[in-house]
Formats: structure tokens, sequence, C-alpha cells
């Protein structure tokens, strides 16, 4: 099998792509590409069993609804936004929430934080690869940072220049904790990029849910996260990747 994690971010300068491939018990990281710009992303990701991408798949039902309300001109009063819970849920989709409320990290807000670019790219790339199916498909969506607390890793602190430190543990850790996966080769990247380190984790997380490992939606939470897409988070444990 070979899964493929891509660390989306607006421009392809800070784009990294991890392409594992997996046979006999071993996971071995065969690319490590950045940056990346859409080409090159479709040209690695080709004959992939499961790709994941670190990047929203869609917007909360109730800011698309505000939005297309407000453009038409037919945006109703009394809907009281100075109230900052009546704002949440058009901040944030149903998936955040989730992993919120299981307390594996606070995803940013698609809608109203820093990563709106980066959504604006990934639906263009889900576009140009033909994915339709945002709960479930070819690609799945991830949070590497829930990933890594479910899996007892550095979770937080790493990102940025001046954390090297602290992201050099969390390799370490990895390493130490997955003697099955060989890094090889990429070790000075992973401790200095956190990009870099996040398409790899991206990569596990899509393994998972290749194995059927990660939580998916149920009942009404089905038909939202068919809309607003769905983070993928991993059910098992690190060892049982493998």
């Amino acid at each position: 099998m070979r899964t493929v994690g891509i660390d989306l971010a607006a421009s392809p300068v800070r784009t990294a792509v991890a392409v594992i491939e997996w046979a006999d018990g071993t996971a071995r990281l065969v690319e490590l590409t950045m940056p990346a710009d859409d080409a090159r992303i479709r040209e690695l990701v080709a004959g992939a069993e499961r790709i994941g991408i670190d990047a929203p798949f869609g917007w909360p039902d109730a800011f698309v609804d505000l939005v297309v309300a407000q453009h038409n001109g037919k945006l109703s009063a009394g809907r009281g936004l100075d109230d900052i819970d009546r704002r949440r849920p058009l901040a944030y989709r149903r998936t955040d929430r989730v992993v919120a409320e299981a307390k594996l990290g606070n995803p940013l807000s698609v809608s109203a934080d820093q990563i709106a670019h980066v959504a604006f790219r990934c639906v263009g790339l889900l576009a140009d690869l033909g994915i339709a199916d945002r709960v479930d498909g070819w690609a799945v969506e991830a949070y590497p940072a829930a990933a890594l607390k479910h899996w007892g890793l550095t979770h937080r602190g790493y990102k940025g220049v001046a954390r090297r430190d602290v992201l050099a543990v969390s390799y370490e850790s990895l390493v130490a904790r997955a003697p099955w996966l060989d890094l090889s080769g990429h070790r000075e990247l992973l401790m200095s990029d956190d990009n870099a380190f996040d398409a790899v984790i991206t990569a596990l997380i899509a393994r998972a849910a290749a194995l059927g490992r990660t939580r998916l939606p149920d009942g009404a939470d089905l038909e939202v996260a068919a809309r607003e897409g769905w983070i993928h988070v991993p059910e098992c444990a690190l060892g049982e990747l493998a």
C-alpha cells in the first residue's frame, strides 16, 4: 500500500508532501517533497491507496447560508450576532466541534481564522483530483494535532522556527514509538520543518483511514459532513498501522 500526506499551505512554497510505502509490517518514507504546487501534488498522489490532506474540505453550513442570504439581499433581521455564542456556528463546522469536544485539539475556523486561503486552494485541488466525497473518499481530511494527541505524542508547541527544539523532540518520539517506520534520509528536514513533519503524520492518518480505523460520522452528522467535510481521527494505536 502507498499512502500520501499533504500538509497544504496557501502557497506551494510551504506545502509539503510525504509518500509512505507499506509492506510486510514495515513502512518507509520514500519521498518527502517541499515545496509542492498542485501539479506536483497530482504527480505524487498517482497510484496511492489513500491520501490525506491537512486542510478543511468545506465551510460551516450556517456560514454558507449567511453569506448566500446576505449576497442576495435576503438576510433576516434579529440574528443577534453581537452574541459570540450565536456566531460560533458560523465559525466552526460540526467536525471541528466533535474534535474539540473529544479534547483532541481546537481546529482553526475555516471562516474566521487564518486558513481561508488554504481552504480555497484545497477545494480547487479536490476538484482537480475529481474528489466529490468529503467524508470518506480517496482523499480524507486530516488534523495532525488530533492524531498526535491520540497517539500520546507531542501535539502542540512545535510550530515555527523558534520551536525547532520541540519539533526535534516530537520527531525523536515518533521514531522511538514507531520502529517499523523508516524515515532515514529525511531526518534533517523532519527535525527542522513542521510542515514536513505534519505531512508524514497526515500520511499515517491516511493509512488509518485506509484500514478503516478512523472515526466516521453517523446519523445527522453524516448529512452535515457531506457538505462541510469531516476530520479523520485515528481510533487505533500507532503500532497497529503496521
